[in-house]
């Protein structure tokens, strides 16, 4: 880990019921007890289930704003598909995307108002800009880890697969177990082994 890391850009896109406000806080509580310099916000938009939720996790001695800019996401963290595509505007040719490829259909499409893009589109879009997109079917992982609603942990353990982040392993599987319930911890910690392990061979 450097002893001085200037400035790294985490963003976590997702819909209300992913868990992407519990993924970024464990996030920030792990890189906090590593000492790691942090910031970070949460805009929740539409965050009753279904709507659009994206948080922003920021690490370093450089950073004192808590949004990321255009531009400047080192790391977007998709928990639906969508939802990376509409962060696109955020990535750069050194970014890396990691997407769970599971739909999350909105109530627009299914009434005919609105149409979903292809996952194919959503893929060839992203990796237009970005250096890296991996997909991976992160309900599937959290099944096989025995708790399907541990998806969120899954792509945490993504994200750290992809060796973009810099906290240590131990400091984020302590975080995971301080804020999931007891009975779920074995399961969660399976579901984030699954997930780096999926993203260090994706």
């Amino acid at each position: 880990m450097p002893a001085k890391l200037k400035e790294l850009n985490i963003i976590i896109a997702g819909v209300g019921g992913q868990g992407v406000v519990l993924m970024s806080e464990i996030l920030g509580n792990a890189a906090v007890n590593d000492g790691l310099k942090v910031r970070g916000s949460e805009v929740l938009g539409m965050a009753q289930r279904g709507g659009s939720v994206f948080s922003n996790i920021r690490f370093g001695e450089d950073v004192y704003a808590p949004m990321t800019t255009d531009g400047k996401c080192d790391l977007l963290v998709a928990l639906e598909p969508s939802e990376a595509l509409r962060n696109i505007q955020y990535l750069n040719k050194s970014s890396v995307v990691i997407m769970n490829l599971r739909k999350v259909v909105p109530a627009t499409v299914s009434m005919g108002k609105s149409s979903y893009p292809e996952i194919d589109r959503i893929k060839s879009e992203l990796q237009s800009v970005a250096s890296r997109v991996i997909a991976l079917d992160a309900v599937d992982l959290a099944e096989k880890a025995g708790n399907r609603q541990a998806v969120n942990v899954v792509m945490l353990g993504a994200a750290f697969g992809c060796g973009k982040v810099p906290i240590n392993l131990e400091t984020v599987k302590a975080a995971i177990l301080d804020r999931v319930p007891a009975k779920a911890a074995e399961a969660n910690l399976k579901a984030f082994d699954l997930g780096a392990q999926a993203c260090a061979v994706g």
